[in-house]
């Protein structure tokens, strides 16, 4: 293989990722709960899960052949976040909304088990880590991704096409089973969303005393 092919791969699949996405998007779009485009919320989890299998390949081909970029460092995480936050306003959106449970009045009412206190969260921790390494990067210190941010795309990765896949093709609000596997799925997700946000915030926290201790 080339060197220009080398080169350009890992960036090629990066956008990919974008387009995909937003294939995705507009795929899950089409669907109302409980039966409504059934089929383009398969095509969605396909859709989901190419644009997730991007994000694995891009690092690997990146570091396997140290084509490591400016545009991929920037563009990668920017691909992930529009992907997977994306993905869960979607979840907790009204295409997901249980009619029969809003009308009794129900504490559940997504099909998904995703409500939008969740998505703030989730949002939320993006924000942070995007803060802290943008200030230490901001100091000439190299701040890459965590292994506990690793960890947390792939368990999102998984999550997000089961819950949908369940969602879809289970119907919860007929199956408690299903109901109480989409719920076990996203608070776990929740929790490690969470969790994976404490090496930054303690890695910084680090950084700042080394750096004030130099300074005395």
């Amino acid at each position: 293989m080339s060197h220009a092919i080398r080169k350009n791969l890992p960036n090629s699949l990066t956008i990919l990722r974008l387009v995909l996405a937003g294939a995705f998007f507009a795929a899950l779009n089409a669907y109302r709960y409980p039966g409504t485009h059934a089929l383009w919320a398969d095509v969605a989890i396909v859709l989901f899960i190419a644009a997730a299998t991007t994000d694995a390949l891009d690092g690997y081909f990146a570091r396997k052949w140290d084509v490591v970029s400016t545009f991929g460092r920037i563009m990668d995480p920017f691909c992930d976040k529009v992907l997977i936050l994306g993905a869960f306003i979607y979840l907790a959106g009204p295409r997901f909304v249980v009619p029969e449970w809003v009308a009794r009045g129900d504490f559940f009412t997504m099909a998904t088990g995703v409500y939008p206190w969740m998505v703030v969260v989730i949002f939320a921790r993006e924000l942070l880590v995007t803060g802290i390494r943008g200030v230490v990067e901001s100091m000439g210190i190299a701040f890459g991704s965590r292994w506990s941010g690793k960890a947390k795309m792939i368990v999102q990765s998984i999550s997000i096409p089961l819950i949908i896949f369940l969602a879809v093709n289970c119907r919860p609000s007929e199956n408690g089973w299903a109901m109480w596997t989409c719920h076990v799925l996203v608070y776990a997700t929740l929790v490690i969303t969470v969790w994976s946000g404490l090496p930054y915030v303690l890695g910084l926290r680090q950084i700042l005393g080394e750096r004030k201790e130099g300074q005395s």
